[in-house]
């Protein structure tokens, strides 16, 4: 027996263009498509009002954008291949940092952020996998190799401590952040992961 659900709300026009990637906090719905801007719509208010607009947040526009679990830290990545991390300050979203690694377009992929925002990780169209900590200074941490496949997913554990990607080759790595070390892999399936997620408690 099939169940039905009914639309909270619809927020017409809330871009000009394609709309590629959202992410939510416990009072917001981030959006980003297209166009340079990143727009931020409350759910606190029956109509989900706009609440702020990042504007030129990426001049080509964003493919991926992330929030942390506790809502304090969002990151996006531009068709350009910049890396943006944002961080609330009294009440509003603003700018804190880029990833500086020398990233061109296709270098960050996916992204994932850790529940406290502090660990950034994302994947590559090379199948390179990387982490940087946002508290030491957005510096990467670890750079782990798989077999060059174009990596499409990726999540953090709660604790930051373990990576998981996903890749067009349909494998699946999982990577000890601790140890820099390849925990377990899962072979190619033949489909492609397009998201990836772990659990809470790591079982």
């Amino acid at each position: 027996m099939s169940k039905q659900y009914l639309t909270t709300h619809t927020i017409d026009k809330a871009h000009i263009t394609d709309i590629f990637a959202l992410a939510v906090t416990s009072n917001q719905i981030l959006s980003a498509s297209g166009s340079s801007a990143i727009r931020i719509y409350s759910t606190t208010e029956p109509d989900f009002p706009l609440a702020q607009v990042l504007e030129k947040a990426h001049k080509l526009g964003c493919h991926h954008l992330v929030t942390s679990k506790n809502g304090q830290v969002a990151a996006s990545v531009g068709f350009g291949g910049e890396v943006n991390v944002w961080g609330i300050k009294d009440g509003q979203w603003v700018a804190e940092g880029m990833i500086v690694d020398g990233n061109k377009a296709g270098e960050v992929w996916a992204i994932a952020l850790s529940e406290d925002g502090q660990y950034l990780a994302s994947t590559s169209f090379d199948g390179r996998v990387n982490v940087w900590d946002n508290v030491a200074g957005r510096a990467k941490i670890r750079e782990f190799e798989t077999k060059g496949s174009f990596g499409m997913a990726i999540d953090l554990s709660v604790d930051g401590r373990f990576t998981a990607s996903g890749h067009e080759n349909g494998s699946v790595y999982i990577f000890n952040n601790d140890t820099g070390r390849l925990l377990h892999s899962l072979p190619g399936s033949g489909h492609d992961p397009w998201n990836i997620s772990k659990s809470a408690n790591r079982q």
